[in-house]
């Protein structure tokens, strides 16, 4: 093996930690496995992107109750784009 040394978000390092003690895996092979799948696959697991997504729904508040439709307009109106 070839040892490398990598940056992660406080979180990424959170969430790693509590996925490592509860699958009784190290976090070094957590990410080993990681970056096999993103190498097979050519692209991130999208059932973790999904869960991503997820945990934003509902999230925020705002004082528009079409955000969810006309979010293309306010993001233009916000960015003069």
């Amino acid at each position: 093996m070839v040892r490398t040394q990598i940056q992660l978000t406080e979180d990424q390092a959170r969430k790693l930690r509590e996925l490592s003690l509860s699958s009784n895996e190290s976090v070094a092979s957590l990410i080993r496995h990681a970056i096999d799948r993103f190498l097979i696959t050519g692209k991130p697991n999208r059932t973790a992107q999904y869960r991503q997504a997820l945990s934003l729904a509902g999230k925020y508040k705002t004082d528009q109750p079409d955000t969810s439709i006309e979010h293309d307009r306010y993001l233009e109106g916000a960015f003069g784009s």
